[in-house]
């Protein structure tokens, strides 16, 4: 590689890209470090795959500087090519094939040659528990089986930085724990993992860091708890279900925010204020004629974050939802 010291392992800056007359990328910035794993949120068409696709030189941007693995991609790209894997949300492995052939097919790809493909298919089976499995059609697989050979695929020549845009969509939770697994052994490995998800528990599960996009930027990074603290904590009241319209205006009231109701549950929540307490809220509601069940005070959930860090911004997200799709279209042509 010719990474220097201290430099991101990925790394984009000012990325635009057009297609027709919408922006789907806006100035995108991205920075991951070495060894981490970096998870990309974002609603549908918010500019992820676009991101991706432009990191691992499919697309190719309008404007702006990318590095991976300290190679330009749009000046180096084969060099980049080397040193990633990618992975998506369909498998794309034959299954016709049992597993061990579709990984040394694979190494064939990747011109391993045949000794070192068969001794790194071996190796990778083993790692991620499908050495059982290894000689039977691939079609005879579960979903989370599959998705973890086409996982280990791309590993065949052990990239140092591995693209996942969305691989465990549509799988059941005990799959997608498998695929959070062998990430996690991915990374402590030293890989560098880029994690495009919709699903903000896998993403506070895995990511050292989180960039939110939206409309084609970065609107916020940081840790799952760092992203958290920026809305501060919360207060969960859950009482019968003629008080609930009553407790939310009674919270909304001595927050000065607008608090949130979930009716079937009865529980009405609402980001804390810095002069309420818990025993004033219970004294407030008691007043008021409601007798809460339940009062807690807790961090946010990641859901929350999200859900605050872009619920103003529906309108850029879908401008770009339709450039995002055609984005998805143009590269399944290609």
């Amino acid at each position: 590689m010719s990474l220097r010291s201290g430099e991101p392992m990925v790394f984009a800056e000012g990325l635009y890209k057009r297609y027709g007359g919408t922006q789907a990328l806006r100035g995108l910035d991205l920075s991951v470090p070495a060894g981490t794993v970096c998870g990309v949120l974002g609603p549908n068409g918010a500019g992820k795959t676009t991101a991706v696709r432009v990191l691992t030189t499919l697309t190719e941007a309008d404007r702006g500087t990318a590095r991976v693995a300290g190679y330009d991609v749009a000046r180096e790209t084969a060099q980049v090519r080397v040193h990633i894997g990618l992975a998506g949300q369909h498998p794309a492995v034959d299954e016709k094939l049992t597993g061990r052939e579709n990984l040394r097919m694979f190494g064939r790809l990747y011109h391993v040659g045949e000794r070192a493909a068969r001794r790194r298919a071996d190796e990778l089976l083993e790692r991620f528990d499908l050495v059982e499995a290894a000689d039977r059609l691939a079609k005879t697989y579960s979903g989370g089986m599959l998705r973890r050979l086409h996982l280990i695929a791309g590993l065949i020549v052990a990239p140092p930085v591995l693209f996942l845009d969305e691989p465990t969509t549509g799988l059941d939770p005990r799959s997608r724990g498998e695929i959070w697994a062998a990430v996690r052994g991915l990374v402590e490995n030293g890989t560098t993992v880029l994690l495009t998800t919709q699903y903000l528990d896998e993403a506070d599960q895995l990511a050292h860091s989180i960039a939110v996009v939206n409309a084609g930027q970065v609107i916020a990074t940081g840790s799952p708890d760092e992203l958290k603290a920026t809305i501060g904590t919360r207060i969960d009241v859950v009482v019968n279900a003629d008080g609930v319209t009553t407790a939310a205006e009674v919270l909304a009231r001595l927050t000065g925010r607008e608090a949130e109701v979930d009716a079937e549950h009865r529980r009405i929540s609402v980001p804390a204020a810095d002069t309420v307490t818990l025993p004033g809220v219970v004294r407030a509601l008691d007043a008021a004629g409601v007798g809460p069940e339940d009062v807690t005070l807790r961090k946010p959930t990641l859901d929350e974050v999200f859900l605050t860090l872009t619920g103003k911004r529906d309108e850029a997200r879908d401008e770009a939802r339709d450039d995002e799709r055609e984005d998805e279209t143009k590269g399944r042509a290609a």
